[in-house]
């Protein structure tokens, strides 16, 4: 057993750090100072919106499609923190088969300005023309004329500038395409050389007087024009939506709730209400059936909440209702690990061993219980976190964290406890 000096710097270590961390966690207090890492909540608790988007992959090889997804997602998130909302969250889910990207957007005001931003970011794509043409009962044949999509999208773009010409003084786009981007370009106006070809913004055509450019040749370099009936101002919001990023793919708003902030209030006052009374039955309870034991269980647990509170504060993470009850179960699988550490100390001091001698075998006994029941439901939480979605996400990540700092506060900050203050009792 180490010495006692060495055990009393560390229940000092301990205490002091647990009381910055209560410090820490408690916001109205440490707001008064400084507004560093402030708590993050989720829609549930502050308000808000949440917003499922359908992506459209129909134009998109399978082999891409991943890719696209992913660079959507990048895309729309960008697009939201661009207009300030406050800790929005974009993630991406698979439905039934279908493809949903989903913008969570906490304590938000105006919800349609989001939906008309997140949904006015252009989506551009170069189309080849290919005419046919067709009999007809009278003497002429009907050519008709079809619009065949390319691999060349918005998705390559590496930025935009708005610029004029230099006779019209009408307003043009400059785009700049990145490096896979030229490449294609190259390859799509080598094969249409002599042979128009359009450019769609948002499925339009955006081309001056609604005719589709000439190539007059294969052209390198990775650069091209929009030009059209634009105004300046429509211009100008056109580069400024391509520099923030072009959607890869098109998307379609599906499904909208909207959380009030009071609801979101009282919710969060609920939750906080349920885990302070949760928490002082089970001190209640310890204290109550292990009397002295129960009293340094119940020191543990406080430093534990407080300690764990503060990891979620600092990563930062989101908190939710759902993590909030991750947060609370968690509180009782700590006290889990005293029960069994006490009831195997109770166990050997039946046999006679000392209290000191008995705390420590109580330990030692109880270790591979506490280790195989908290690795089980990490891995538990593990599994629930990459394959469910965002409501089960936040419960999974509480939960994990409350489990690991649990770990530390049974066979540390207890056992430290009992032995600086039993061990020559």
């Amino acid at each position: 057993m180490p010495n006692r000096k060495r055990l009393v710097f560390i229940l000092i270590i301990l205490i002091g750090l647990s009381l910055i961390a209560g410090i820490f966690d408690y916001q109205p207090f440490w707001s008064k100072f400084s507004s560093f890492r402030p708590w993050r909540l989720g829609l549930d608790l502050v308000g808000g919106s949440f917003l499922v988007y359908e992506i459209d992959l129909g134009q998109i090889s399978g082999l891409d499609r991943e890719s696209v997804v992913k660079g959507l997602r990048d895309v729309i998130e960008k697009r939201v923190n661009l207009f300030g909302v406050s800790e929005p969250k974009v993630y991406t889910e698979t439905v039934r088969g279908r493809n949903r990207l989903v913008v969570e957007l906490a304590g938000i005001k105006d919800v349609n300005q989001a939906i008309e931003e997140i949904g006015a970011t252009p989506f551009l794509d170069f189309r080849e023309v290919v005419v046919e043409e067709t009999p007809s009962e009278t003497e002429e044949d009907t050519a008709t004329v079809t619009f065949v999509p390319t691999d060349l999208t918005g998705r390559y773009i590496k930025g935009a500038q708005l610029t004029f010409d230099q006779i019209t003084r009408q307003p043009q786009i400059f785009l700049e395409f990145n490096k896979e981007g030229a490449k294609i370009f190259e390859e799509v106006t080598a094969r249409n050389v002599g042979n128009p070809l359009c450019i769609f913004l948002d499925n339009e055509i955006r081309s001056f007087e609604d005719d589709c450019p000439i190539v007059q040749g294969k052209i390198s370099g990775g650069s091209a024009q929009i030009t059209g009936r634009f105004t300046i101002e429509e211009a100008r919001q056109i580069v400024e939506r391509f520099n923030a990023g072009a959607l890869p793919a098109p998307i379609k708003l599906v499904n909208q709730q909207t959380v009030s902030a009071d609801f979101g209030k009282d919710s969060l006052e609920r939750a906080v209400t349920a885990g302070f009374l949760g928490t002082v039955v089970v001190i209640f309870f310890m204290i109550l059936y292990y009397r002295r034991l129960g009293l340094f269980a119940a020191v543990a647990l406080l430093m534990y909440i407080a300690l764990t509170l503060a990891v979620f504060k600092i990563i930062p993470i989101t908190l939710t209702l759902a993590g909030i009850a991750g947060v609370i179960l968690s509180i009782g699988m700590a006290v889990d690990a005293n029960i069994l550490v006490f009831e195997r100390t109770k166990e050997e001091l039946k046999k006679g061993l000392s209290k000191a001698a008995a705390i420590e075998e109580g330990f030692r006994r109880a270790w591979t219980s506490i280790r195989d029941s908290n690795i089980s439901t990490m891995i538990t939480s593990a599994v629930l976190y990459y394959f469910t979605s965002s409501f089960v996400q936040g419960f999974a990540l509480a939960l994990f964290i409350g489990v690991v700092v649990s770990m530390f506060s049974a066979i540390t900050i207890t056992r430290t406890l009992l032995r600086v203050f039993l061990r020559n009792a």
